[in-house]
């Protein structure tokens, strides 16, 4: 495996600017437009995607890239960026800062470097495997609660989530608080130790790249709801580890 410190300096400045830029059009009446996929877009999103892509241009050049806003650029397939730059657009319209800039690295097709920036609430959290994960300068780690009934549950969108079936009100019932602190912000308090379970129903390869590396590094997991850990599936789930084949169990079950 190649050396990845400076893999991971790419990704936090870019994450680091790219989510700077979103902070012109923060509360500032920004206009939105829909997307084919109805989901929302601005300004915002497609200049941090810009910008991120400038960045990783300037030091890797021949390396692949995989945007929400611009799609895929191809390069060296075994190099491949993946960039949301705005995840929670529809929090930021709405002037709710929990929302983020992502950055992820995927070599020979295993996601090794990320980093998750928090523009409004100015939060960078970021590992690369065997690394280490960092919030804010300081190694994060996960909580090391066993019970579900001590747990905290994230997600979201808990409509999402009941669409699929019971599994979510089941998770619901068997644990202590239940919040909709959702989006990255979800799955960078399960890192750091102020969650346990973040769950999506829905999800992108953007919108969960950086996270495998930084939940493996903090001592937890990410999967998808069927166990696989994968940033391809249609949903997600993220524990302190402790917690996550119980989390499975119930989520298998429907």
């Amino acid at each position: 495996m190649p050396n990845l410190e400076p893999f991971l300096n790419v990704a936090i400045q870019a994450a680091h600017t790219g989510g700077k830029r979103t902070l012109a059009y923060f509360n500032a009446g920004v206009d939105v437009e829909t997307k084919a996929d109805n989901s929302p877009v601005t300004v915002a999103d497609r200049e941090s995607e810009a910008t991120i892509r400038a960045i990783i241009k300037q030091h890797y050049p021949t390396h692949s890239i995989l945007g929400e806003e611009e799609g895929a650029t191809e390069g060296d397939p075994d190099f491949r960026w993946i960039i949301d730059p705005l995840d929670g657009t529809k929090s930021f319209v709405r002037g709710v800062p929990l929302y983020g800039t992502l950055v992820g690295l995927e070599i020979e097709g295993q996601v090794k470097v990320g980093a998750v920036y928090m523009p409004a609430l100015g939060e960078m959290i970021s590992a690369a495997t065997g690394m280490g994960c960092y919030w804010n300068g300081r190694k994060a780690e996960v909580s090391n609660t066993s019970k579900l009934e001590n747990a905290t549950l994230l997600t979201t969108s808990s409509e999402s989530c009941r669409k699929r079936g019971g599994a979510y009100d089941k998770l619901v019932g068997k644990t202590q608080l239940t919040r909709g602190w959702g989006d990255c912000y979800g799955y960078l308090l399960v890192a750091t130790g102020r969650a346990e379970v973040m769950l999506d129903a829905g999800m992108n390869p953007w919108d969960c790249a950086p996270i495998v590396p930084i939940l493996n590094e903090a001592g937890g997991i990410f999967s998808d709801w069927g166990g696989t850990t994968t940033i391809y599936g249609r949903d997600g789930v993220g524990t302190n580890g402790v917690l996550h084949e119980q989390v499975l169990e119930i989520l298998r079950k429907g």
